[in-house]
């Protein structure tokens, strides 16, 4: 497994400006292997960046030494494939159909993407569960002959957003498509806070991930409760148990950190902790 840190964890990454010198040169100090991209409909990284723009930043990446393979976008949040509004819905597609040709152009072999919603607090909207897989279906039937083409991973994450919160859902559906070009960006840290075992999406989702996320989440149950994330290890995530689960799947890809918010120590303790957790060093 590969150690590596998201695009998101910079100071001006979740606003997509930092700048990809910048990135690199915070990755590489900090003790990442591998870095993940981001794109957006704007930015340092966007749905317009031309051919040309993104062999230029491939270059930078390979002159750096550190690994990039993956990209993420969180588009859906704001424009999502499962909106009742169909205007919104046909500018979902486009743009991620977009996003795999960048991702293309940067020699990227997988993109995650937030598969629509139904319920989120961070979304305004709310539809019914029918719609939004219905939805979706038609969205990624526009999507996956584009990845296909490209050589893309199409990976589906795992989030908060009120849909797909058992693993055997998620796994029928994937396998509804029959292509090896649609998978799982596993995010380890999102299932807790949907009361998941992570060893066990592993084990049911197997191959099916191409890729996976780490943070950490935090449970203080009581009558009023509380949660939020927290440094890795800090947290409820059951590692030891994770790790021997990927390792039993032969999982090998990278292993991506996405720490939010920024603060001036957050990536020099996550690296640390990936180390101590994953035997990286």
């Amino acid at each position: 497994m590969i150690k590596g840190i998201s695009y998101l964890s910079f100071e001006n990454g979740l606003a997509n400006n930092e700048s990809i010198e910048s990135a690199l040169s915070q990755t590489k100090s900090n003790g990442f292997d591998a870095l993940e991209l981001s794109v957006s409909s704007e930015g340092v990284i966007n749905t317009d960046t031309s051919k040309a723009e993104c062999e230029i930043i491939r270059k930078k990446i390979d002159d750096s030494g550190i690994f990039v393979d993956s990209i993420a976008t969180g588009m859906s949040w704001g424009v999502s494939p499962t909106s009742d509004d169909e205007s919104i819905r046909k500018k979902s597609i486009s743009l991620h159909q977009d996003a795999l040709k960048v991702a293309s152009y940067l020699d990227c072999k997988a993109l995650l993407f937030v598969p629509g919603v139904v319920k989120s607090p961070i979304s305004p909207e709310i539809v019914r569960y029918d719609r939004a897989l219905d939805r979706l279906r038609e969205a990624i039937n526009q999507m996956l002959p584009i990845a296909e083409d490209l050589n893309v991973d199409l990976c589906m994450e795992n989030v908060w957003n009120g849909f797909f919160y058992s693993p055997i859902e998620l796994r029928d559906f994937v396998d509804s498509f029959d292509s090896d070009k649609l998978g799982v960006y596993l995010d380890i840290g999102n299932l807790i806070g949907y009361q998941q075992y992570p060893p066990h999406w592993i084990e049911l989702l197997n191959s099916r991930i191409k890729r996976v996320q780490i943070k950490d989440f935090q449970e203080n149950f009581d009558w009023t409760g509380s949660y939020s994330f927290c440094d890795i290890g800090a947290g409820d995530v059951p590692w030891n148990e994770t790790i021997t689960a990927l390792n039993s799947i032969q999982y090998e890809s990278t292993i991506i950190a996405e720490m939010l918010p920024w603060d001036e120590t957050i990536l020099s303790r996550t690296s640390l902790a990936m180390d101590q957790l994953f035997n990286f060093k």
